[in-house]
């Protein structure tokens, strides 16, 4: 059976995409030269929290995923980032292609909350292969991925930050039951409030509670540039 291996070699946010994607570069490795006709790919992504540190700032953004920092030894497993499915075209040896994957800015996805506490540093993920081969120098046959293809990569948090800023732009966004919307659009149009920002703004000085502050400031220059070997 022909062995593959497979590498992580960049990351980049898609700036042409109609919603937030992040592409990763793969390159993908066949055992003696082997002739590739196709490769139907599958890929989970795994978020390994405990490879890094967090500051203190970020564990406190991180308590409704994983608890006090005490509880950590513990609470700290992995978090399921996405899964997808790419078909790689033919080849011969060694091939490099880019895996796009569809992101969310959801606060109730737990990796959305986990990306979003972040500052600054990386994110270790862990990439998780499986599928379908179609091989054969002289004919054609079948053989599977072995579910055991992996590849470890550590994705810059500032990737993460372009893409989201990239799609909404000093915002963030959060999802509401049908009937608090009904009940906010209400309260929007009895005060007469120009935006759904000002009907928040009130709700939240009502309440006593400070106007929130920025977290992430991105710098606006930055959001052309792309990182990893995946740059255009």
């Amino acid at each position: 059976m022909t062995e593959f291996a497979f590498t992580c070699t960049g990351v980049r946010a898609d700036r042409y995409a109609a919603g937030p994607t992040l592409v990763f570069r793969l390159r993908i490795t066949a055992s003696d030269n082997a002739r590739v006709h196709a490769l139907a790919l599958r890929c989970q992504i795994r978020i390994e929290p405990a490879r890094r540190g967090y500051a203190p700032a970020e564990a406190d953004g991180l308590a409704d995923l994983f608890g006090e920092r005490s509880r950590w030894g513990s609470t700290l497993q992995p978090v399921q980032f996405a899964q997808v499915s790419h078909m790689v075209p033919s080849f011969t040896g060694e091939t490099e292609t880019d895996l796009a994957v569809p992101c969310t800015y959801d606060m109730d996805v737990a990796a959305t909350r986990y990306f979003n506490a972040l500052e600054a540093g990386e994110v270790p993920l862990l990439m998780l292969f499986s599928g379908t081969a179609f091989t054969g120098a002289g004919g054609f046959r079948v053989e599977p991925v072995p579910w055991d293809r992996e590849a470890a990569f550590r994705m810059p948090v500032k990737v993460w930050q372009e893409m989201v800023e990239q799609h909404f732009p000093g915002c963030g966004w959060i999802r509401l039951p049908r009937d608090t919307m009904d009940a906010l659009l209400a309260f929007r149009s009895r005060r007469a409030h120009p935006s759904w920002e000002a009907a928040v703004r009130a709700l939240l000085a009502e309440a006593g509670t400070p106007d929130p502050q920025p977290v992430h400031a991105l710098d606006r220059a930055l959001l052309p540039r792309a990182t990893g070997r995946t740059a255009r």
